[in-house]
């Protein structure tokens, strides 16, 4: 069976343009149901964040109407309780590659504030590209894909097909004008060949070992992906 690292935000926030701090973390609904996909079919997984810290859950991400009803959102609240592997994670500094047969980025917008910007996560995305493991990165987590560089200044995902939360997402969500950068923007003046679907629909791309999703619906749909990169 394969061990399967989840890299997650260590913030409990994320900094908008006029500088207030926005509560968030990471969503709840793309840790589960890869969780309970990739559980399911016997593997294991081990949860890294910047530091070890206690990843945080996006309240919002816990709502009955993001969720499909109270009895669909008391579900997911019950299995994160069970995440046992989310309240001892390691630290990402300390990751080892090699120790791992696939790495999985859930979103929110807590890599916004932390992983787009670290330079730890950056090498580990860039040798797991490499290494052909299965990849895959869900909604907002693919910001930390812009915290990658090879020595000649280029992005390892330049000229991949990839998707993310997109720029129409972000508008109907409420945060692109109060944003001090979009996602979909950044990933296209990284060189990425960014794919857009229908928002808030399932939408997963995958190129290469490189398997990306959209938005939360997409993170079930990416998990299944995944297991069938693992074979």
């Amino acid at each position: 069976m394969a061990e399967i690292l989840f890299v997650m935000t260590g913030a409990d926030h994320w900094t908008l343009a006029d500088g207030t701090q926005h509560p968030t973390g990471f969503w709840a609904e793309e840790a589960v149901a890869p969780y309970r996909a990739f559980t399911g079919a016997g593997h294991t997984i081990v949860v890294a964040t910047p530091g070890g810290v206690v990843p945080t859950v996006d309240r919002g991400s816990l709502a009955p109407e993001v969720n499909g009803g109270k009895e669909a959102a008391d579900a997911i609240v019950a299995e994160l309780s069970a995440m046992t592997e989310l309240k001892k994670p390691i630290k990402l500094e300390d990751v080892e590659l090699a120790d791992y047969d696939a790495v999985f980025y859930p979103g929110g917008h807590g890599p916004m504030e932390d992983l787009a910007v670290n330079a730890d996560s950056g090498r580990l995305l860039t040798a797991a590209l490499d290494s052909g493991k299965p990849l895959g990165v869900v909604c907002h987590a693919p910001a930390a894909l812009l915290a990658t560089t090879r020595p000649d200044g280029t992005s390892p995902f330049a000229g991949y097909r990839l998707t993310g939360f997109t720029n129409a997402e972000e508008t109907q969500a409420g945060f692109a004008d109060k944003a001090k950068w979009l996602l979909q923007d950044r990933l296209v003046e990284l060189g990425a060949d960014f794919q857009e679907g229908a928002a808030w629909a399932p939408y997963v791309v995958v190129d290469r070992n490189l398997i990306t999703g959209q938005n939360p619906a997409s993170s079930a749909p990416l998990a299944a992906e995944l297991l069938k990169a693992l074979g």
